[in-house]
């Protein structure tokens, strides 16, 4: 891995080119155990120098690379300036002025679609994605910009088993000895393998109703909530 040294100092149009740029700006700022000052912090503001980047690279080549962005923080950054900052990173990648949700919080997964650059985002829990291994919780964000088409939700959205499903149930429900050792086995719960639901088979699922979606000049923001 070659290291190019302080950011601030690195220009995107003079490094080879890639098809993807990943990062994860210092999240000091925008943890809900840090300072709080958001994007504004002399350490979570580098993530404009990273954006800075992509857009040079898009510059020299022209517009071609890199076709996917992927950004990751602390869920802490939804909230930060009073839930501005995250307005702001979705801005930034969308090249447009994304609208609040009517609510007036972000929905724990959404898109900002209706032109170029695509843009998902999600937030995920650690604790689902290890396998065998049992880790704590642990929810990062995750932002998926496609410049050149709309994979973001193809790519951050698809389903995918996360967790052995349930054995299926018959009219009287699951067989008693079959779901308790698989719940022992889950901690007590199952993790559907579609990214917005959560439920134990005869167990009635708790959600809430979608979010209405809100659109700013050809672009629509749409939350979806994770039940």
């Amino acid at each position: 891995m070659a290291h190019l040294g302080d950011i601030t100092k690195v220009d995107g149009g003079k490094i080879p080119p890639v098809h993807v740029i990943t990062f994860g700006s210092p999240c000091q700022n925008l943890s809900l155990i840090g300072n709080r000052s958001g994007l504004a912090g002399a350490k979570s503001s580098l993530f404009y120098q990273a954006f800075r980047i992509i857009q040079e690279m898009r510059d020299a080549t022209d517009n071609l690379y890199p076709a996917i962005a992927v950004w990751e923080n602390v869920m802490g950054a939804f909230s930060t300036n009073d839930r501005m900052d995250f307005r702001a990173v979705l801005s930034a990648f969308s090249d447009t002025e994304v609208p609040m949700p009517p609510s007036g919080r972000w929905g724990n997964a959404g898109m900002v679609r209706g032109g170029t650059p695509d843009v998902c985002w999600r937030l995920m829990d650690a604790q689902y994605w290890t396998g065998s291994r049992r880790l704590a919780r642990r929810q990062r964000i995750f932002v998926v910009a496609d410049f050149g088409g709309r994979r973001a939700a193809d790519i951050l959205f698809k389903p995918r088993p996360m967790l052995p499903l349930p054995p299926p149930c018959g009219e009287g429900g699951p067989p008693p000895k079959e779901i308790e050792q698989l719940l022992l086995k889950q901690g007590g719960r199952y993790q559907s393998s579609t990214p917005f639901s959560a439920s134990v088979c005869g167990e009635r699922q708790k959600g809430r109703k979608k979010r209405p979606s809100e659109t700013a000049s050809d672009y629509q923001l749409t939350l979806f909530p994770l039940f």
